[in-house]
């Protein structure tokens, strides 16, 4: 039997759910940042290596362009993150797995760190996502790094030397996490109380995620401050210019045709176009165009001479 679905007794559906167009069933809203579409996203995977000098004047003399190994194509509503699993299942099924995978920060998580490594052996190289406490957005006060998690005997000792007082397995937001609190008379008369918590009625409390991934967390957070981090994640602003190359010379930012599958295919036919043509060039000793220079950095150079 088929019914009108009533949101006050029913509820609403999933956006993901939600028919966006008659004309394709498949598309739905995305959003990033100021930016609103109906339609698909695309995920491209790509090599990349450190830029060698070469004279260019033979083929086996210039750094050889970065090949498109991967397309994968979701509806507009899948997030990033979701994708980051699927992606490594397809470049393993053709042994195409990387030792290391430099990702936009949308794609990761603390678990994917863990899931990777153990599942694939590929370390990710991104940004993670910062502490949102209070203490770590302002930079003063005792951060989650501030206390020392011992998995062991289940307890967190603080900055002043106390010990937790309860330690529970939990799930948030379909994650597995550990809440630990600390006494609240303990908290009340710490001489640094202001600068760990401001609750009045409770002891400072923390959330943090089972060993394996509270370690695979912290390690990341500090190696993505190094020197080594930012010069291997600079390899990554290649794809930027795979992006717009893949808009400017396939237009990839508008279907051609109705469905998931057919769009996906266009895709494909588009990363393949680009791969012959970048052989196409280097083969033929002309030099790729690594960098794009902007219409103001243009008119300078003109005004210079």
């Amino acid at each position: 039997m088929i019914k009108r679905r009533e949101a006050d007794t029913d509820g609403l559906p999933p956006g993901r759910r939600r028919l966006t167009s008659p004309y394709d069933t498949d598309t739905r809203w995305g959003v990033k940042r100021d930016l609103f579409w109906n339609g698909y996203k695309v995920h491209i995977s790509e090599t990349c290596a450190e830029a060698t000098p070469g004279d260019g004047e033979r083929p086996d003399e210039q750094q050889p362009p970065n090949i498109i190994t991967n397309i994968a194509t979701t509806d507009a509503s899948v997030p990033d993150s979701a994708m980051t699993t699927p992606i490594h299942e397809a470049l393993a099924r053709r042994g195409l797995l990387p030792d290391e995978h430099l990702l936009d920060s949308g794609y990761p998580s603390a678990d994917l760190l863990v899931e990777s490594a153990a599942r694939y052996g590929i370390a990710l190289v991104t940004p993670m996502l910062a502490d949102v406490s209070r203490q770590a957005r302002t930079g003063a006060g005792y951060d989650t790094t501030a206390f020392d998690v011992n998995f062991d005997t289940q307890q967190v000792t603080c900055p002043q030397g106390r010990t937790s007082a309860s330690w529970s397995p939990a799930v948030q937001r379909g994650a597995q996490t550990i809440v630990v609190k600390f006494d609240t008379d303990t908290c009340r008369s710490c001489p640094v109380r202001d600068q760990c918590t401001t609750s009045l009625r409770s002891g400072r409390q923390l959330t943090i995620r089972p060993r394996h991934v509270h370690h695979a967390l912290q390690q990341a957070r500090a190696r993505q401050d190094t020197k080594r981090f930012k010069a291997t994640y600079r390899l990554r602003a290649g794809v930027e210019g795979t992006i717009r190359q893949a808009v400017a010379i396939t237009d990839t930012r508008h279907a051609r045709y109705r469905g998931l599958a057919k769009t996906h295919l266009e895709h494909v036919y588009s990363a393949v176009a680009l791969n012959l043509i970048r052989l196409d060039a280097w083969f033929n000793g002309v030099p790729l165009d690594r960098t794009r220079t902007s219409h103001l950095a243009r008119l300078e150079l003109a005004l210079a001479a």
